[in-house]
C-alpha cells in the first residue's frame, strides 16, 4: 500500500497516511478538523530489483577503454610525422631554385 502525504491549509497540520489506491482521499483534517486537508503531489519512493535494470547490472562495472589522452598523443605523432615527410619532399636545392627562377624570367 502506498504512503499519501496530507497537509492542512488551514493550520500547517501535516501527516502520511497508509492508505490503498483505491481509498477516497481523507476529507477532514485530524487536527483542526478543517475541509482544507489536501492530499500533497511528492516523489514515489521505489528501488528497482533485478536483472536488466541500469543500477543493478550496469552502473558500477568499469569498461576498459583506451585512454583519450594516449589516442591524442598517438594522433599528434601521425600529424608530426606526416609534416616532416611532406616538408621534406618540398623542400629543393639553393641551385634548383636559382635554376626554376632564371627560366621564369626567361
Amino acid at each position: 500500500m502506498p504512503i499519501y502525504e496530507y497537509v492542512c491549509h488551514a493550520c500547517g497540520f501535516a501527516k502520511e497516511h497508509l492508505q490503498k489506491m483505491s481509498d477516497a482521499p481523507i476529507a477532514n483534517c485530524p487536527a483542526c478538523d478543517s475541509k482544507e486537508y489536501i492530499k500533497k503531489v511528492s516523489a514515489a519512493g521505489f528501488r528497482l530489483k533485478g536483472s536488466g535494470w541500469y543500477v543493478t547490472d550496469f552502473k558500477d562495472k568499469k569498461t576498459t577503454k583506451p585512454d583519450s589522452s594516449t589516442r591524442n598523443e598517438k594522433k599528434a605523432e601521425t600529424a608530426q610525422t606526416d609534416t616532416k615527410a611532406e616538408t621534406s619532399s618540398t623542400e629543393s636545392t639553393p641551385a634548383a631554385t636559382a635554376n626554376t627562377a632564371t627560366a621564369a624570367e626567361s
